[in-house]
């Protein structure tokens, strides 16, 4: 089998799916046939991402969602089931960040609510997601945990976001032993520096700086490179891969870049 047909038909939940990584995800789903449930706290982005799978002829909806609330999680997935019958995946993407500063001059209530966002909702998602999985009998079922390089690594000035991505890694990989035998995947994409709206309307001349001193491969990645990531690790093709951290981050994650001159640099002439 070498292609993606195993997800057609699948129904998969995404957060924060109104733009980004989530909306890339979305849309790469879609295309394949998915029906997707489109989960965000931006109402009208997110009822235009729907129109635009719509557009195409996928199949997709709305529902409004904080992920830092149990009931909202609830009424999310309750309604993923109640309008298409079953439940086969979920993608938790929505996350926020925090301000860059050292870990004792956060407050509490920031810490309150970037792990309430970030790792709380991934717990949410996680709980009601699988047991909506569960008793769906999904043959196919999968959980992915967008969680990212700080997930991964340290940062400094980045205590808190990145304590809430490394917990979010820890729960894919205890959940992955826990629903092995039920043959549900459970798994974390752990990306890089992306083109997202995050970089809002900087100039294209300081993105490509910022690209050349946090991209190895001095580029941005596309968030179509996650959507084709998570594509895979719904579909039949990765039933054999679970309890996984996945980078992609053009191998920011591998080690440190050291200059070097090369002996022979014609052989790029």
């Amino acid at each position: 089998m070498t292609d993606f047909s195993s997800v057609k038909d699948k129904v998969a939940i995404i957060t924060g799916a109104a733009d980004g990584l989530g909306e890339a995800i979305a849309q790469c789903y879609a295309e394949n046939g998915m029906k997707i449930v489109i989960s965000d706290v931006n109402v009208e982005k997110g009822n235009k991402v729907v129109e635009q799978i719509k557009s195409t002829g996928g199949e997709a909806i709305f529902v409004r969602a904080d992920v830092s609330k149990e009931e909202d999680v609830k009424n999310m997935i309750n309604v993923a089931v109640e309008t298409y019958g079953r439940l086969d995946g979920l993608v938790n993407n929505a996350g926020i960040a925090a301000p860059n500063r050292p870990t004792h001059e956060y407050s509490v209530d920031e810490f309150d609510k970037v792990t309430s966002v970030d790792l709380k909702g991934v717990f949410l998602g996680m709980k009601f997601g699988i047991e909506a999985i569960l008793k769906s009998k999904s043959t196919g079922g999968f959980i992915i945990n967008i969680a990212s390089l700080a997930g991964l690594l340290g940062n400094s000035s980045m205590g808190l976001y990145t304590s809430s991505k490394h917990g979010v890694v820890g729960l894919t990989k205890s959940a992955a032993l826990d629903y092995a035998p039920h043959n549900i995947t459970v798994n974390a994409i752990c990306p890089g520096t992306f083109r997202t709206s995050i970089w809002g309307e900087a100039p294209e001349e300081l993105v490509q700086q910022y690209a050349k001193m946090l991209s190895p491969n001095e580029r941005l990645g596309d968030p179509k490179e996650i959507g084709h990531l998570a594509l895979f690790l719904a579909s039949d093709l990765a039933r054999y891969i679970s309890g996984a951290a996945i980078s992609i981050d053009a191998g920011s994650s591998a080690g440190k870049l050291t200059p070097a001159k090369w002996s022979n640099p014609e052989i790029l002439d």
